[in-house]
């Protein structure tokens, strides 16, 4: 794949024509070509074409980085080093925001760029009319990328002379480096963006042997879509996987492929996590206006049509139970989530004034579809272990429904599901029994890709809640060479410590148990109202930003999201014993114990949403106590805190 617009050695490209050059990028470019971006393109070329006339290497323009669903304005590939350039036209000074976008770039060849793993990188910002002084003082990094230079125009020779002067290496094969493989782990915010901006999940999604293929997962469930189209089916197609695999990012996939109304494979991409939808929903409008001449509230109505909260869906089936949807295919996101028959039923009865109603939610979503005389497929996105509310069915409540109220409905699945994460064994044996069931290996998904450091860190956690301690031991070794996650008594530590890994714009963030109350007096209200989209989608200098580590987000916040460093605060709600995982939820002055299963449950489950967030590395805060607090006494958190210690945790 050819991924930047204009190519060539430096030394061809000192020779030829500017006019050449703007030709071969403008056909690259395949839109209308703007006439600030031609004078950008025209005023970089002419400047460095005079600052590397003393090197040779190689030299690209406008480098595709479909994980950021943008382009890196120039790349060079000289002796052993990759400078990656981002000009800022006409600007005379240097915004945090640009510095941080060329530091992004660089961090991004560094992690998923094979060829660039082990090369020196070195982001440069170059604001074509800043008055600056030479630089002088240029040092190697520790790790492979340099702190982000920030130079005028006319100090790119000697900056790269400097650099060179104190960089050693082997120098780098640009056509090794070319073919080398981009296996990048978009953030799902990230893989919304290039999806809806027309990447495959081919090009945002990594397709290394250790990761499972999602373009193999996407594919069979688009031959589900097909088949059942062509043979006037009814199918129902559950997506399995550990946390972090991509569940999702196959549902957005099919949506994005199937998003045109007017064709009958339209699809709709529904989930019940309402901060997602929110979170999306404003990131894709955000991006939309920044893309384009279009206004927010437009772009904000444009979008719900992509992704729509599961209860609009059912609210529109309610309405008129006679009515088919106009989709004959929709995927329901984290549909493990979806509620039972006793919860559905008194939610009804209470807010929808329906007394008489007498279904599941999945029973009565499958029957909204199933309203198409002719076909129909409902896809689940399904998380093992991640029912973390009360009246959540998990998949054996998707399963009981097919079973009982659709024997019509063709069935697809993983032979996965006999994990015990998804439960409900017995109803899954029972579908081996129906000629209507297949199983298809592809529709699991078994290694973890929100943590591109590490796909065990998933594993990691089932061990440490589990209490498979020699287990635990062992992988945490195996994670922690990538993968820090470090332990402290000390909340600010714990901030000094995710402010000081996060380079760019990688985000941070605190998390908690909802029921994680008596976190109060180390200044951390988990009743306190946050938004979410804010949350995740605004700036450093935001004060109701993650950055700020000021507001927490709770497991019914960040489920299906995730953040590049994470700070796991853990209270007393959840305590381990000699006797092993001991439950607790605050009521009133005093905590009470929690003794249905099902709650244990909910409550274990969080705990496992919250500790497989971070992309790249965690820290957790184990409070001290405090034996003057009888609510905070020190035996309430020294369990806990002992057991993380035992199974090989660095402490800060």
């Amino acid at each position: 794949m050819n991924r930047a617009y204009y190519s060539d050695t430096i030394e061809a490209f000192l020779q030829c024509h500017s006019d050449q050059i703007l030709g071969e990028m403008s056909r690259a470019h395949g839109f209308a070509l703007e006439d600030k971006q031609r004078d950008a393109w025209v005023e970089q070329t002419i400047l460095l074409q005079k600052e590397l006339s003393a090197f040779s290497g190689r030299i690209y323009y406008e480098f595709s980085v479909p994980r950021m669903g943008k382009r890196i304005d120039a790349l060079l590939l000289i002796d052993s080093i990759v400078f990656v350039l981002e000009f800022k036209v006409g600007a005379n000074k240097f915004l945090r925001a640009d510095i941080e976008q060329v530091m992004d770039y660089a961090l991004d060849l560094s992690n998923f760029h094979e060829g660039s793993h082990h090369a020196s990188i070195v982001p440069v910002l170059i604001g074509t009319d800043v008055d600056r002084e030479p630089i002088t003082n240029i040092s190697v990094p520790e790790g492979n990328i340099f702190s982000p230079i920030c130079i005028n125009g006319k100090m790119l020779r000697s900056m790269i002379l400097q650099v060179l002067d104190v960089t050693a290496g082997d120098t780098i094969e640009a056509q090794k480096w070319e073919e080398s493989g981009y296996k990048p782990t978009p953030t799902i915010i990230e893989a919304t963006l290039a999806l809806y901006n027309g990447h495959s999940v081919a090009e945002i999604s990594r397709s290394d042997a250790g990761a499972t293929n999602l373009s193999n997962t996407s594919a069979s469930v688009a031959e589900v879509i097909e088949k059942s189209r062509s043979s006037l089916e009814k199918s129902i197609v559950f997506v399995t996987g550990v946390p972090g695999s991509g569940k999702t990012l196959v549902g957005l996939n099919i949506a994005t492929t199937y998003i045109d109304k007017d064709e009958d494979l339209y699809s709709v991409f529904l989930s019940g996590n309402g901060p997602l939808v929110s979170i999306l929903q404003e990131a894709l409008a955000r991006d939309k206006v920044a893309r384009g001449d279009i206004r927010i509230g437009q772009a904000r109505s444009e979008v719900k049509a992509f992704i729509q909260n599961i209860h609009h869906f059912r609210d529109d089936g309610l309405a008129d139970l006679s009515k088919k949807p106009p989709e004959h295919v929709v995927l329901f996101d984290e549909a493990q989530r979806a509620w039972n028959k006793e919860q559905t039923v008194k939610f009804m009865k209470a807010k929808k004034g329906k007394p008489d109603f007498d279904q599941s939610e999945p029973e009565f979503l499958i029957s909204c579809m199933d309203r198409h005389k002719d076909w129909a497929v409902v896809v689940c996105l399904v998380g093992g272990g991640q029912e973390i509310n009360t009246g959540e069915a998990g998949i054996v409540g998707w399963l009981d429904a097919v079973e009982e109220s659709f024997p019509d409905w063709k069935v697809y699945a993983s032979d996965r599901l006999y994990d015990s994460e998804y439960g409900g064994q017995e109803t899954i044996v029972s579908l081996r029994n129906r000629k209507s069931a297949t199983f298809i290996s592809d529709l699991h998904l078994k290694s973890s890709m929100r943590s591109f450091r590490s796909e065990n860190v998933s594993q990691f956690v089932k061990e440490l809640l589990d209490l498979e301690v020699e287990a635990a031991k062992d992988t945490l070794q195996e994670v922690k060479e990538n993968y820090p996650i470090v332990l402290t008594r000390d909340l600010n530590k714990a901030r000094s410590w995710l402010r000081e890994q996060a380079r760019g714009s990688e985000r941070y963030g605190i998390v908690v148990s909802s029921q994680a109350e008596r976190l109060r007096p180390l200044g951390v209200h988990v009743k306190a109202p946050i938004d979410p989209v804010k949350w995740f989608l605004e700036s450093k200098d935001h004060v109701r930003s993650s950055y700020y580590l000021e507001e927490v987000a709770t497991e019914f916040h960040v489920q299906g999201l995730e953040l590049d460093w994470a700070c796991v605060v853990w209270d007393a709600d959840f305590r381990y014993s000699s006797e092993g995982w001991k439950h607790w939820a605050f009521k009133g002055s005093n905590w009470q114990r929690i003794r249905k299963e099902a709650r244990q449950i909910y409550q274990k489950n969080a705990y496992r949403v919250l500790l497989t967030r971070a992309r790249q590395g965690m820290v957790l805060v184990i409070p001290e106590g405090n034996e003057k607090d009888f609510t905070r006494p020190v035996d309430y958190y020294d369990g806990t805190y002992s057991y993380l210690l035992n199974l090989g945790m660095d402490v800060i």
